[in-house]
């Protein structure tokens, strides 16, 4: 869990302007490499630079969404986008043109796997570069900020008080039926108001994006970003198979649980705002009152599931490594995000109380245990896992961590329910990803298209992987719009999949734990130390698991999850 200690930097370097870094990178470029030994420096002095960049990139979106309200906050993030980032892509393609150069890359990719796998992501680099890209990038990073700013901004009064959309939505899991259907209509009117903005928006990030793909010889962006995110190891087609399978496979599995919900509701048919509430009529589950009692039970989750588990949020508190409460002006979602020189991530996400909170903690805590298990490796190109493997962290330890959930529930039947609406939810979010990702083929493949054409075909994609169970009469509208809840879309494109694939084999893993609790944690523990040294498929099978998305497989995993979930039942 050591820092990088700067060997040739500065330890007083600080990063405010271009100048700061620029001789740092023309020295690189001028280093003569005669040596397998100067080879190695050159590579540690780049991975030292790199580092140090990337937290201080890091460091100014962490603060900007924690509070969107600070203009200078912003403006700190919003220049490193426009002045600083933009001057470092010509440099990364020539330092990437170095390496690819030098006779020790193609000796040492030979010889060891893991600068195999990051000399391939080199050379993919090269064949994207394109010059007149970097603007649009720069560009596209701004617009991006925006949703976020937009988002945290939304906020509803109930009885007075303002309420973040987070907040707010723990009230439809009230057991008052009439409340519910007030908190919902009011959450979908806020949300209305600023639809044409965030349609707007997302046309500009449309139209730039399609624009970096046609610079860089690709037809549509869909294409250019597939290569892109260096998926290497599966196809468009791979996904379009992913797709079917959720739909011949958990589609009907959802279907069941909503006509269960109807029934033990006695409504018929069921809206929007009945989808929350506990089906039995039960009061909602509160796990936490608050962050730092979310924190602390989570520290002692994770230590009966693995001392060192723990140990590593136990180092994050005492660092002040996490934002967990939800406030206005703080921006949605959550994320873990690794800090490449100190080595020490940090979580932020709008915990209000609810147990999808604790999902999403013991979620954020799974990426950050990877961010220290995998900090050791000697690059950060090692350490830089693709979001398949990234995700398997994160959805595996949802699903691991329920053994010390009695830590937030002593009741023995709210336990029970807790890990019902887990095992629930599972199912009822492996359609919705499909649904995102199938929108995004869409979308990139089509970029010309109005809004009219985009509602349309979200609304015939949605259906595809829906039960279609839910009456959305009067609401139409919301249905319509309900994309633009997805932050992926705007921020992170075709960064979803990556959820479907890593749920599989979470769920795979989880049976793993199950069958051999100490056999299930070493595999946990030893695709993590992995990093990105190994492709895919391989980082999958050092867990014990297979990256494997057919409807056999995926129908083997379900049948365990529903006796899983029949048990508890």
């Amino acid at each position: 869990m050591a820092e990088i200690l700067r060997k040739w930097l500065p330890n007083n370097l600080v990063l405010n302007q271009w100048e700061d870094v620029h001789s740092y990178f023309n020295q690189l470029l001028e280093t003569e490499i005669e040596t397998k030994a100067q080879f190695d420096e050159f590579l540690r002095n780049l991975n030292e630079l790199e580092a140090f960049i990337g937290e201080d990139a890091a460091w100014r979106y962490i603060k900007m969404t924690c509070d969107t309200t600070d203009k200078k906050l912003e403006e700190s993030y919003l220049y490193f986008v426009r002045e600083i980032q933009p001057k470092l892509a010509p440099y990364d393609d020539q330092l990437n043109r170095k390496i690819n150069d030098s006779a020790f890359t193609s000796e040492l990719a030979q010889t060891d796997q893991a600068y195999f796998i990051y000399f391939r992501s080199i050379q993919k680099s090269i064949d994207l570069y394109r010059e007149e890209n970097i603007p649009l990038k720069a560009e596209i990073a701004a617009l991006s900020q925006q949703y976020g700013t937009i988002s945290g901004s939304m906020s509803i009064e109930w009885k007075g008080k303002e309420l973040t959309l987070q907040q707010a939505s723990l009230m439809l899991q009230e057991n008052d039926r009439a409340l519910r259907k007030s908190i919902y209509e009011l959450v979908s009117a806020r949300r209305l108001i600023d639809k044409d903005q965030l349609d707007l928006l997302f046309n500009q990030l449309i139209e730039k994006r399609n624009q970096v793909a046609i610079n860089a010889d690709f037809k549509n962006f869909r294409d250019y970003k597939f290569e892109s995110l260096g998926r290497f190891d599966y196809s468009v087609q791979d996904c379009f198979d992913f797709h079917n399978a959720i739909e011949k496979v958990v589609v009907p599995l959802q279907k069941n649980l909503l006509i269960e919900r109807e029934e033990k509701l006695e409504i018929s048919p069921l809206r929007p705002y009945d989808l929350s509430v506990d089906p039995d009529n039960l009061p909602p589950l509160r796990p936490f009152k608050n962050g730092s009692e979310l924190l602390d039970k989570s520290i002692a989750c994770f230590n009966l599931i693995d001392p060192y588990f723990g140990e590593c949020l136990k180092i994050m508190k005492t660092d002040e490594l996490l934002d967990l409460d939800s406030r206005k002006g703080k921006a949605p979602g959550g994320y873990n995000y690794p800090l490449a020189e100190s080595g020490k991530p940090f979580i932020f996400m709008n915990a209000s109380g609810s147990l999808r909170d604790l999902e999403t903690m013991v979620h954020e805590g799974g990426h950050a245990i990877h961010s220290f298990l995998s900090h050791p490796l000697k690059l950060n190109a090692f350490k830089s896992t693709p979001a398949e493997v990234a995700e398997l962290a994160s959805m595996s330890m949802e699903l691991i961590s329920m053994d010390g959930w009695n830590l937030f529930f002593t009741d023995e039947e709210e336990l029970k329910r807790a890990k019902i609406s887990q095992l629930e939810g599972v199912i009822g979010t492996l359609p919705w990803i499909a649904t995102i990702d199938a929108f995004q083929h869409w979308i990139y493949t089509n970029p010309n298209h109005t809004i009219e054409e985009r509602t349309s075909n979200w609304l015939e994609i949605s259906s595809r992987f829906s039960a279609n169970k839910v009456d959305f009469t009067g609401y139409e509208s919301h249905r319509e719009n309900s994309w633009q809840r997805q932050l992926h879309l705007y921020e992170v494109p075709f960064y979803y999949i990556e959820y479907g694939f890593a749920q599989l084999g979470a769920i795979a893993l989880w049976k793993k734990y199950k069958e051999n609790k100490a056999e299930g944690i070493k595999g946990y523990k030893s695709f993590m130390e992995l990093g990105y040294t190994a492709t895919i498929p391989e980082i999958y099978q050092a867990a014990g698991i297979e990256f494997n998305f057919g409807p056999a497989y995926v129908q083997s995993l379900f049948d365990f999850l529903i006796a899983e979930l029949n048990q508890l039942k």
